[in-house]
């Protein structure tokens, strides 16, 4: 019990890790708190692709988004950045910047 408690901690936290990007580069984006000064792309770029793909066309277990504005709304989209989904954690972008993602990704289609 106490090595499948391990296993699964490890698992987590590497998949938390891998999925939230590198928070100590010096262009990180920040949350302004309005929508409109928030690059998008850059987040994406920054919390997304270690997933998701360099050009988002998805990897492993993890869905394209270069076209996920055909399959999802903007607002399901927020929903799954906020909440999160199978394998992706939610939070991993929060507030304005996760309005700002949900906005640009269902663009993509």
């Amino acid at each position: 019990m106490k090595k499948l408690l391990l296993s699964l901690t490890i698992t987590s936290a590497f998949l938390l890790a891998a999925c939230g990007g590198d928070s100590t580069e010096e262009s990180a984006p920040t949350d302004s708190g309005n929508v409109a000064d928030v690059d998008a792309e850059a987040v994406v770029n920054q919390r997304c692709i270690s997933c998701h793909g360099n050009n988002l066309e998805g990897q492993g277990n993890f869905p394209a988004l270069n076209d996920v504005g055909s399959r999802l709304s903007e607002a399901e989209i927020l929903t799954v950045i906020l909440e999160g989904k199978g394998a992706m954690p939610g939070g991993i972008i929060e507030g304005a910047e996760a309005e700002a993602v949900a906005a640009w990704l269902a663009e993509m289609k």
